[in-house]
């Protein structure tokens, strides 16, 4: 039973609508994310080259050569970290030869290098764009930086390489703590998304939950309509369902009020015709006699099969069986009072209840108890066990009983086993016909009261 409702949990609508908004919802949040980062990486970056730019120029702008040729930065660049040792912030200019080779690398540089030199080899071209690459200093710190080879104009001068370049780590930290940051707050918010969606699709499909056991309550025979307050969505189903079942009443009810009608109908003439039979003493009395006893069985039996199939049609009967099983016992204590029989009746609980009708019930057992009391020597038992979804009710007698290959004979339409007793051979058979349609079954054996035994197992209303 755990692995059924596991399986209609994952094929539930339940399921499919969780599952596809919170699918959607964190991978929209895992796409924001994404997006949100990688444009701060490119605002960062663009601010770096922005910076790096700007000091480049300035650097360009202060840079002075004499008619020596000597090299000179004679004013400060306005950041101060430029003077500050090793703040992550630096500039530097080689001199290079007529080849572009570095003739003096660091020829000046920024207070910020303190002793150390940038190393520049092979960067810089002499065209008047700038450009971007990425060093690696001699601690293995990763710099940006920006830089271009400059013709000073004095004719004895050579060629400058200007290189301005900032530590990446100044880059990168920002960056990894607005990475932290955004994947802290987006957690929270998939977090609410995702119980905010798991609350409204519970609370959405509560409606049907509360549908569904109303269901169960008018096929268990608890209520006869759909009962509560369902939202506007549901009220046309919910109306539309109570027609239903209320037309259905209406048919059935109809159709037993129809079978009661007909029974009577022809029962009259056939008792009138069997009395007038039994009058005379002739062969045409005996056929007609013949005649009725098997219409009567016929009428008895297909109205019984009628009124049976109507009453499943609306399965929300409830008949008690201890209440109804003392009435038969009554009955049957009153039909064989000559015979003196002890019927006793043992139930292991006193409130079981069938799920069906009370006149099928009634036709069911009263058919089982009347052949035990017919074929019973002293004494017929009756007991009586439930469970959640069944009732097992046993009939025992004290009779001759019958051998096992005659066993089940007994509920073939018709047929009499013994014709020394009275009947018609068809009670047994209704009883096996109405329980088939209860989706029940009927079984014997021999009994341990030495006669026979038939245990009948029926539907049992929660």
């Amino acid at each position: 039973m755990p692995h059924k409702k596991n399986l209609s949990f994952w094929s539930s609508l339940r399921f499919r609508l969780l599952a596809g908004t919170l699918a959607w919802v964190l991978l929209t949040i895992i796409v924001a994310g994404w997006g949100l980062d990688s444009l701060f990486k490119q605002h960062m970056m663009q601010q770096v080259r922005a910076e790096l730019t700007l000091h480049f120029n300035q650097l360009l702008s202060f840079v002075a050569v004499d008619a020596n040729g000597k090299v000179s930065v004679p004013h400060a660049l306005s950041d101060a970290r430029f003077d500050q040792p090793l703040s992550g912030l630096y500039w530097q200019i080689d001199q290079l030869d007529e080849q572009g080779q570095a003739e003096t690398t660091g020829l000046l540089r920024s207070r910020s290098l303190w002793d150390n030199v940038l190393p520049t080899a092979g960067i810089g071209n002499t065209s008047a764009a700038l450009q971007e690459f990425i060093i690696t200093d001699a601690d293995g710190s990763v710099l940006n930086a920006v830089g271009r080879i400059i013709q000073p104009e004095e004719e004895s001068s050579l060629p400058l390489r200007l290189v301005v370049a900032i530590n990446h780590d100044i880059v990168a930290l920002p960056a990894e703590r607005f990475r932290n940051m955004l994947i802290l707050a987006l957690t929270v918010l998939a977090v609410g998304l995702m119980v905010a969606v798991t609350t409204q699709v519970i609370l959405g499909l509560r409606p049907f939950g509360r549908l569904r056991k109303s269901l169960a309550d008018v096929h268990e025979g608890k209520t006869l309509h759909i009962e509560g307050d369902f939202p506007a969505e549901l009220e046309p189903l919910v109306n539309d369902f109570n027609q239903v079942l209320d037309v259905n009443a209406k048919v059935i009810e109809r159709a037993r009020t129809q079978a009661g009608n007909l029974a009577h109908a022809v029962k009259t003439p056939l008792a009138i015709l069997s009395n007038a039979a039994a009058k005379e003493q002739s062969s045409f009395s005996a056929l007609v006699k013949e005649q009725v006893a098997m219409a009567q069985r016929q009428v008895n039996y297909h109205l019984a099969r009628a009124r049976a199939a109507a009453a499943m049609q609306a399965s929300s009967s409830r008949t008690p069986v201890k209440k109804s099983l003392e009435a038969l016992i009554r009955v049957m204590q009153r039909l064989y009072a000559e015979r003196n029989l002890d019927i006793s009746l043992h139930l292991q609980e006193d409130n079981c209840t069938f799920r069906g009708e009370e006149q099928d019930f009634q036709e069911m057992l009263g058919n089982l108890l009347d052949n035990a009391c017919k074929w019973a020597s002293h004494a017929v038992s009756i007991t009586v066990v439930s469970t959640q979804n069944e009732i097992v009710i046993t009939v025992d007698d004290d009779g001759e009983g019958l051998p096992e290959t005659q066993q089940d004979l007994i509920f073939q339409r018709g047929i009499r086993v013994d014709e020394k007793k009275p009947g018609t051979g068809l009670g047994l058979d209704i009883v096996r016909d109405l329980t088939d349609l209860y989706q029940g079954t009927v079984m014997t054996a021999t009994s341990s009261l030495g006669g026979l035994r038939v245990v009948l197992r029926l539907p049992a209303a929660n």
